[in-house]
């Protein structure tokens, strides 16, 4: 994302320079005060309506902090954290810009899928044992490897058995081949996390890995993003007949899904049959998903990611 591509004037806005301390930095940031509701509707409303440049900053330096919070969790890749913080500020720009605070949303819940967005495409974009582009099997693997090995109780720095890796396969539905190549990249790109950040601090990067015991804003943070999801969802099921929504559910939103052949014998028709209804009506949920999300300004894969692959 570049900055011209911003209306959002960005003159006052603080920067995170390779010169100056990452503490220096947040301590800078820490003196604009977090946004009352009503004071930032008005603020967003002033800039939507009149333009208002002031309005803008202030919405954009009072989400800071959010931006900081946000990058830590990145660290373990390597990457400077002023980088990923100027992504994320991008990132925060890009959603003043767009924000409708009409719509009923904070702007914290709004822009945190923008500032995520931006430092993910970033940290692909970088992440120079891993050129994967826009291939969305291997972000898939990049960004849940970690997380589902650890679910599974397996060590993050080592090769996987067999059996394993078909687990994560199908967990993450991709291909045995894709787990076991990104596995292997992320275990050489850990290695260099093992060195120091610079020749004058003899700090390792590992030390610099942020807590990811969720705290009380985070969890608040996820019920509005599920919440957000859900409104999405039921957008998408409301496009549907009666008969695809039920197949839908059967098949897409519960823990144990139903399978091709018993939603057959249910509705009287065949296996290959019931998958034509269950593609199609994902095609309309599709569909009205997008529609309600540029309704919303909220990202599209927000309300997709929640419909997991037919089984």
């Amino acid at each position: 994302m570049e900055l011209n591509e911003i209306d959002v004037p960005v003159k006052n806005v603080p920067v995170l320079t390779p010169e100056m301390s990452f503490t220096s930095y947040v301590e800078s940031i820490r003196r604009y005060p977090v946004l009352e509701p009503q004071e930032e509707y008005d603020l967003a409303m002033r800039f939507k309506m009149q333009g208002d440049e002031a309005a803008a900053h202030r919405m954009v330096n009072s989400h800071l902090r959010l931006v900081v919070k946000i990058a830590s969790q990145y660290r373990r890749y390597g990457l400077p954290m002023p980088d990923l913080v100027s992504e994320g500020n991008l990132g925060l720009l890009r959603a003043v810009q767009k924000f409708e605070p009409e719509k009923g949303f904070r702007l914290a819940t709004y822009a945190m899928w923008w500032i995520k967005a931006s430092i993910n495409e970033y940290v692909l974009s970088q992440w120079s044992l891993v050129k994967m582009g826009s291939d969305a099997v291997q972000k898939r693997l990049f960004y849940n490897l970690r997380k589902v090995k650890a679910q599974l109780g397996l060590y993050e720095d080592s090769d996987m058995a067999p059996a394993d890796v078909a687990r994560i396969a199908e967990e993450l539905n991709v291909g045995r081949d894709h787990v076991v190549n990104m596995n292997r990249r992320l275990m050489a790109r850990d290695s260099s996390l093992n060195a120091p950040v610079s020749g004058e601090i003899e700090t390792e990067r590992m030390e610099l890995l942020i807590d990811d015991n969720p705290n009380q804003e985070d969890t608040y943070a996820a019920f509005e993003e599920r919440t957000l999801g859900r409104q999405l969802i039921s957008e998408g099921l409301a496009a549907l007949n009666d008969r695809e929504r039920e197949i839908i559910q059967a098949r897409r939103l519960v823990d144990d899904p139903m399978t091709l052949e018993d939603l057959g014998k249910r509705y009287g028709v065949s296996r290959e049959r019931v998958r034509q209804i269950e593609n199609r009506a994902f095609q309309k949920m599709q569909s009205a998903i997008k529609a309600a999300a540029l309704r919303l300004r909220a990202p599209i894969a927000q309300g997709l990611d929640l419909l997991p692959a037919p089984v």
